[in-house]
């Protein structure tokens, strides 16, 4: 049964899971009915962070223009443009046992396709969440239901996986930004 989470709180992922090598990271989220005049393109990414809260290369970011790390632990799935439809939105892959050692964590957010030329923000946008599912079993681990009123953000920090005493721990972020995936790439030190 699946652990559901509230903003804030951390869980450990391997400790508590032991065998646990791959997990699937599924995002997903529904538009609200409001008019913008065009249409809602979310996109999920990943940075890979060292241990100063910075991607080391820029191949540390994990996204439809770059899907699959140089070292193989992290995938993205594919880009969804439009969100239709049940279930995960769009997904991301990572082998924890691939993970080169480096990396202390992996921040995994989403943010809207031009948003600023489109009059977009996550306040249209409902019942976004993240779950984390053991790839070898199917089994859902655990849930995080972003529950936020957002109105001005254009991205989302939604959760992090992160090392701590050998072990693998997720937490709960939810931090919206404005900028949009501008913003984040500059907060993690990618090269925009």
């Amino acid at each position: 049964m699946a652990v559901n989470l509230k903003k804030g709180q951390k869980v450990d992922l391997t400790k508590g899971n032991p065998g646990l090598k791959r997990i699937m990271v599924g995002l997903g989220w529904d538009v609200n009915r409001y008019d913008t005049g065009a249409e809602f393109d979310l996109d999920a990414s990943a940075f890979l962070l060292g241990p100063n809260g910075r991607v080391t290369a820029d191949s540390d970011f994990v996204f439809y223009g770059n899907a699959s790390h140089p070292s193989g632990s992290v995938v993205y799935g594919g880009d969804n443009r439009t969100g239709e439809g049940e279930g995960d939105d769009e997904t991301i892959c990572v082998d924890l046992t691939a993970v080169p050692a480096g990396i202390d964590r992996i921040a995994f957010t989403v943010s809207i396709y031009e948003a600023a030329e489109r009059g977009q923000n996550f306040g249209q946008v409902a019942s976004a969440y993240v779950r984390l599912v053991d790839e070898s079993s199917g089994q859902e681990l655990l849930r995080y239901d972003l529950e936020e009123d957002f109105s001005i953000e254009t991205a989302v920090v939604v959760c992090e996986i992160y090392r701590h005493n050998g072990e693998w721990k997720f937490n709960a972020i939810g931090g919206g930004y404005q900028g949009g995936l501008e913003a984040l790439c500059r907060g993690y030190g990618v090269n925009v």
